[in-house]
């Protein structure tokens, strides 16, 4: 007679996925963002683990949860263990479709600085199918099913990044507008144009002219403030005021003539404008090419 007693069952997969990420994101909110559930759902799945387990892993206080000694001692060991299986699975998907490659990016540098390159760099790689996803914040590339991401970051600079030149800022306006401006307290006398994403840049570049303040608060009520930085730079065509330009995001309608930098004082960032790649270039030549030649691109005067 053949005894088959009923094998132990370990805790599921969601659960041991939303302690890691709690632990490592320091709460059940941010990790529910993370993982696109609710925060209820992250805190029903840590506590089937800890009754799976028998322990406590978080302490629940009013100001919110703190890793218990068990839960801080193991959770480096779950964050090792989902960054190794998101590199395996990175590495079924490039296998199964080498000749597919997935992009994040910010969506203004997606519309203004990457989207003119794609034809160039279609034309390079015949063959190669490439799709791009916009977003606000870079995706975790251990975790997520993208090639590449290209974001402003920094200023440190790790060994699957490449940096395609650092972010410097400066207004920019129509011609039309551009006579009225000699010098930077007429600023004063015109319309300012601020994007909420990049909500400091005009502080940061009085800052950094060291000159009288031509501005007074950050958002004032008279002046227009966009959500896309796309339409803001459109606008600024149009003559509907003056913007904070970012050289790389600007540059072709410098180029152009579409817009004019009235001013000569440029203030740079502590940040660049960064390729990063899943994995190593050299695992894969085909993104080697795609970084080679976006690199190129942002290269070429």
């Amino acid at each position: 007679m053949t005894i088959s007693p009923p094998r132990p069952k370990g805790p599921p997969l969601n659960a041991l996925r939303a302690f890691e990420a709690a632990a490592r994101l320091g709460g059940f909110a941010v990790a529910a963002e993370e993982l696109n559930v609710t925060p209820g759902a992250v805190a029903q799945h840590i506590k089937a683990l800890e009754t799976w387990a028998g322990a406590p892993l978080f302490e629940r206080r009013s100001q919110g949860v703190r890793l218990t000694i068990l839960g801080s001692e193991i959770s480096q060991d779950f964050s090792e263990a989902f960054d190794s299986l998101g590199e395996a699975i990175q590495s079924l998907r490039g296998r199964a479709a080498p000749h597919q490659l997935h992009i994040a990016v910010l969506p203004s540098i997606a519309q203004l600085w990457l989207s003119p390159r794609l034809p160039a760099l279609r034309r390079a790689l015949p063959g190669v199918v490439l799709s791009v996803t916009a977003m606000e914040t870079p995706p975790n590339l251990l975790r997520e099913p993208y090639d590449l991401s290209l974001f402003f970051a920094g200023p440190e600079i790790s060994g699957t990044q490449v940096s395609l030149g650092r972010d410097v800022i400066f207004p920019v306006c129509a011609p039309s507008l551009a006579k009225d401006i000699k010098k930077p307290s007429d600023l004063a006398k015109l319309p300012l144009l601020h994007d909420t994403f990049w909500r400091g840049d005009w502080e940061a570049w009085v800052s950094s002219a060291k000159i009288e303040r031509p501005l007074k608060a950050s958002f004032p009520s008279q002046d227009s403030v966009f959500s896309l930085y796309s339409l803001a730079v459109q606008e600024a065509e149009n003559g509907a005021g003056v913007l904070m330009g970012h050289a790389a995001l600007v540059e072709d309608r410098l180029k152009t003539g579409a817009l004019v930098a009235p001013l000569d004082h440029q203030a740079p960032l502590d940040r660049h404008l960064v390729l990063e790649c899943a994995r190593h270039p050299k695992d894969n030549h085909i993104l080697k090419e795609v970084i080679q030649g976006l690199t190129d691109q942002a290269q070429t005067p």
